[in-house]
């Protein structure tokens, strides 16, 4: 058996970590919710809820990945007692990781082909209308949007070929300093906006009416779930890091500096999307269209703007590969752990297999509209999404977290003992109760609550 990979750097694991959790919903989604639910009120329930909920199941996927020192494809099975069946999780886990990559390749191709496209100046002198017109006929035509996917996954698979140090660490660490270097100078940028005030306003000011409209109970519910999905836990992409890292610096205080970058990215996002939306009288609660037909109107009609929109798609893009490159990187050892395979054969059949995957998503905004699986107007991007975000993703989390406290798994004692092996804070015992009865409990009400909001 060889011995497993490393990372090389403390750094290199943080910030990878980081650019799994760091993806298009800090961008758009966070941002937008925040404006829906009371601002700086929504923002202070967020930050709590990723304290309470995001943390703890953090700690658990990486402590599982350390002691079992493999992938959610066998990490469960090298752990449970004998006659135990909690290795089926693995499963559940290999195809939530294939079924994000199978629509999040495509919006990250999207992504990369905003960026090429503002570069070349497609952009300039359109109007309102004809920008929206510039995503509707990306999506209308399979073909284009077949080739930016296939750039995607060919890139980010070859980053992962070259080795977990040479390959993933050294490119993610550059694209992670430049995206918060780019992240940096766009809200410098956007809040320097005549009427930036007023959209900072709204950003951070509680606004007691907006709670009040939408019910404090939604609102609560609105920042749990933007907590849960943000940090991508219950698939096991983060227990493949936690398989890379050695025992000198403990878990607790590894995922306080990994979720505090993630949401200070979140938080930056929303200081760029905010001020440009007031500044040129748009509203920020737009959802996905933000990002594609608001935005590019809101760059066209600033000085520079052909550049402004490069540098934030190029920043989306970073944003989006960071997290491709981490899930890629996940399955990879799926092949690595469960048949032996090398890398670069892991790397070259999976290249194939998620190109393919992937054509599904594509058609479904063109040849294959005609198919709503969900209801009227839904597409099978929003299939892919519903299976993962509202099933796996949860389910999985819940399936982590009592394996790692409740007596029937891995037990509360051994899971204690990994996240606390190392330097930095440690995690008190005395949340055991906390973990053991609440949590599954708040898990439960993310899972059922969210199948209420979906089919309500």
């Amino acid at each position: 058996m060889e011995k497993r990979e490393r990372f090389a750097s403390r750094l290199g694991f943080i910030l990878i970590s980081a650019g799994c959790s760091i993806g298009l919903g800090d961008v758009w989604r966070f941002p937008y919710i925040t404006g829906q639910y009371g601002g700086g009120i929504f923002v202070l329930i967020y930050l709590i809820c990723i304290v309470a909920l995001g943390l703890p199941i953090m700690t658990m996927e990486l402590a599982v990945g350390r002691a079992s020192q493999k992938s959610i494809a066998t990490s469960f099975r090298e752990m449970e007692r004998k006659g135990q069946q909690w290795h089926l999780m693995g499963y559940a886990g290999i195809v939530g990781n294939y079924l994000l990559m199978m629509f999040y390749t495509t919006i990250a191709g999207w992504m990369l082909a905003y960026f090429y496209k503002f570069m070349i100046g497609q952009f300039n002198g359109l109007n309102t209308q004809q920008v929206g017109e510039v995503f509707a006929s990306l999506t209308a035509n399979p073909l284009e949007m077949i080739i930016w996917m296939v750039i995607t996954v060919a890139f980010c698979f070859g980053v992962c070929s070259l080795g977990l140090q040479n390959g993933v660490e050294k490119v993610t660490k550059v694209m992670m300093v430049l995206l918060l270097a780019i992240v940096a100078v766009l809200a410098v940028k956007s809040m320097t906006l005549p009427n930036a005030s007023a959209g900072l306003k709204f950003y951070l000011l509680p606004d007691l009416n907006r709670v009040q409209e939408k019910g404090i109970w939604e609102t609560i519910f609105a920042a749990m779930s933007q907590a849960f999905f943000t940090l991508s836990l219950g698939v096991g992409s983060m227990a493949i890091f936690g398989s890379y890292i050695g025992k000198e610096r403990n878990l607790f205080g590894e995922s306080i500096n990994i979720a505090s970058l993630d949401t200070g990215i979140s938080l930056i996002a929303g200081l760029i999307i905010f001020p440009a939306c007031f500044s040129f009288g748009v509203d920020p609660g737009e959802g996905p269209g933000l990002v594609f037909v608001t935005l590019p109107n809101i760059f066209n009609s600033m000085g520079g703007g052909r550049i402004w929109g490069s540098l934030f798609f190029i920043f989306m893009t970073f944003a989006a590969y960071s997290t491709v490159i981490a899930v890629f990187e996940n399955i990879i050892s799926f092949g690595m752990d469960l048949w032996g395979w090398s890398r670069k054969k892991a790397s070259l059949i999976n290249t194939f297999l998620i190109t393919l995957l992937s054509v599904p998503c594509i058609l479904g905004f063109n040849v294959l509209s005609w198919f709503q699986p969900l209801g009227k107007g839904t597409s099978i991007l929003n299939l892919e999404d519903f299976i993962l975000s509202y099933n796996l993703l949860p389910i999985g989390s819940l399936v982590y977290l009592l394996f790692c406290v409740t007596r029937y798994g891995w037990g509360f004692d051994n899971y204690m003992k990994e996240v606390n092996t190392g330097e930095g804070i440690k995690l008190p015992r005395a949340f055991k109760g906390y973990f053991q009865w609440v949590l599954p409990i708040i898990i439960l009400i993310v899972l059922i609550q969210g199948y209420i909001n979906f089919f309500g």
